[in-house]
C-alpha cells in the first residue's frame, strides 16, 4: 500500500523511537536509515528510498535534523549526492546501484567529478582523455582539471574517449573511477581566494574494469548530460529558506551597518533581494519537476541566475563597505573539505563568487542552452559536429 505524507512521518518517528541518535553509532544509524528507505525517499525501495515524491524529502530531513541525527556529510559530498547518485540510479546496473549508492549516501565514500580538461571545458565533448579496451578492463590516460574535492574523494565519475573515429559527441563513454587506484595523481590548484578547493588530476595507465562502466560504450555524452543537469540543479536550485546564501550575508551587513547606507545602494539591494527570492521560489518549483524525472534545460536557467545574483550581491557588499571591503583575513593555502560560498569576510565572498559563472557550466554556454532548447532560436553553427574526433584540430 502506498504511503502518504502522514504515514511517512509516522515511519520516521518510529525509526527515531527505536534508535536514539544521541546514543547510536553515527555510521550504523545512517546505514539503518538508508536500509529503511529514509535516505532518498524518492529513490526506489532497496536503494535508500520508498518511491515517494521528492518534495517530501525536505520534511524528512528536517525531522531527522531536529532530532539530532548524524549528518551524512552532505556539505562535503555534494558531487556524490547531487550528481553521481542520480546518474548511477538512472543508468547503473542493479549491481552498481547496490555497490555504490549506500556508502555514497552514508558519507563513507566521497565522490568527485572527472569531466573538464585543459582543452575541454565549455566544449566538454572535446574530451581527450583516452580509455582503451584491454580484455575486461579499460586503460585510461589523460588529464582532468577543476576537480573539486578530488583530494578527499574515494571515487569519481569519469568521462573518457573510447572511439577516436566517431564524431566527438558519439565517441565518449562514462566510467566510475576508484581514486585509490595506481596511476591516479591529484595536485592542488590554488584559487584567487588562496584556497585549493579543487585540483588537477593526472591519469596514467589507470585500469578500470568494464563492470565500472556506466551506460553503454559510446553513450557517455547522454549520461554526462544527465549528470550536468543534476549539477546545475544542485548548484542553483537547492530548496532554501528566505535570505539563505549570499543575499543573507549582504542583508546582514546592511542591517548591522546603517551608517554605510546610501539611497542608490538601497535601491540596488532591494532589486537583488527580489531577484534572489524569485530564484529561490523557482528553485522550489524546479525541485518539484525534478521529482517527476530528470531535470531539463530549466536547470541551466537556475544556475545562470544564481551566478549573476551572487556576483552582483558580493560586488554591492564591497561598495557598501568601502575601504573596509579591501581587507582580506587570510590568504594561506588551505584545502577545504567543502565549498564555502558565503563564509569568512566580504572580500572572500567577492572573490569566490567569480567562480560561480564558470563552475557547473559557464554562463555563456548556459545562455546557448536556453536559447536553443527553451526559446527555440536557431542553433550556433557547429562545423565539427559530424567530423571524426581524430580529424579535429587540436
Amino acid at each position: 500500500m502506498r504511503i502518504d505524507q502522514q504515514g511517512l512521518r509516522r515511519r520516521v518517528e518510529e525509526f527515531l523511537a527505536a534508535r536514539d541518535p544521541a546514543t547510536s553509532d553515527p555510521q550504523e544509524f545512517l546505514r539503518a536509515r538508508y536500509d529503511a528507505g529514509l535516505a532518498w525517499v524518492s529513490f526506489p525501495e532497496g536503494h535508500g528510498g520508498l518511491a515517494l515524491p521528492r518534495a517530501w524529502q525536505h520534511d524528512v530531513d528536517r525531522v531527522f535534523d531536529e532530532a539530532g541525527a548524524p549528518d551524512n556529510k552532505r556539505n562535503v559530498n555534494v558531487i556524490g549526492l547531487g550528481m553521481a547518485a542520480p546518474t548511477i540510479l538512472a543508468f547503473g546496473t542493479e549491481e552498481q546501484k547496490r555497490r555504490y549508492l549506500r556508502p555514497l549516501w552514508t558519507g563513507e565514500e566521497i565522490w568527485c567529478q572527472l569531466f573538464s580538461e585543459p582543452g575541454a571545458g565549455s566544449d566538454l565533448a572535446n574530451v581527450a582523455t583516452r580509455a582503451v579496451r584491454d580484455g575486461d578492463a579499460w586503460v585510461v590516460n589523460g588529464q582532468k582539471v577543476w576537480t573539486s574535492s578530488a583530494h578527499n574523494a574515494r571515487f569519481a565519475i569519469l568521462l573518457a574517449r573510447t572511439d577516436i573515429d566517431a564524431p566527438k559527441h558519439a565517441g565518449l563513454s562514462y566510467f566510475l573511477c576508484d581514486m585509490a587506484d595506481p596511476g591516479v595523481e591529484v595536485r592542488p590548484l590554488r584559487q584567487i581566494t588562496g584556497e585549493a578547493e579543487f585540483n588537477e588530476v593526472f591519469l596514467t595507465d589507470v585500469r578500470i574494469a568494464d563492470s565500472a562502466r556506466l551506460g553503454a560504450v559510446g553513450q557517455g555524452w547522454a549520461v554526462a548530460t544527465a549528470t550536468l543537469n543534476n549539477e546545475r540543479v544542485a548548484i542553483g536550485g537547492k530548496a532554501a529558506e528566505r535570505e539563505a546564501g549570499m543575499i543573507g550575508a549582504v542583508a546582514r551587513t546592511w542591517r548591522e551597518r546603517p551608517e554605510l547606507r546610501t539611497p542608490d545602494l538601497h535601491d540596488r539591494l532591494l532589486r537583488l533581494w527580489v531577484d534572489a527570492e524569485v530564484a529561490r521560489v523557482t528553485g522550489v518549483r524546479a525541485g518539484q519537476k525534478l521529482a517527476q524525472g530528470q531535470p531539463g534545460a530549466e536547470a541551466a536557467a537556475l544556475k545562470l541566475s544564481f551566478a549573476r545574483i551572487a556576483q552582483q550581491l558580493s560586488g554591492l557588499e564591497l561598495e557598501l563597505l568601502g575601504h573596509e571591503g579591501l581587507r582580506y583575513s587570510d590568504w594561506t593555502l588551505v584545502r577545504p573539505d567543502k565549498v564555502d560560498l558565503t563564509g569568512r569576510d566580504a572580500g572572500f565572498r567577492y572573490l569566490r563568487a567569480k567562480g560561480n559563472s564558470i563552475e557547473g557550466g559557464t554562463s555563456e554556454i548556459l545562455r546557448n542552452i536556453l536559447a536553443e532548447r527553451v526559446l527555440g532560436l536557431p542553433p550556433e553553427p557547429r562545423a565539427d559536429k559530424d567530423i571524426p574526433w581524430k580529424e579535429l584540430a587540436k
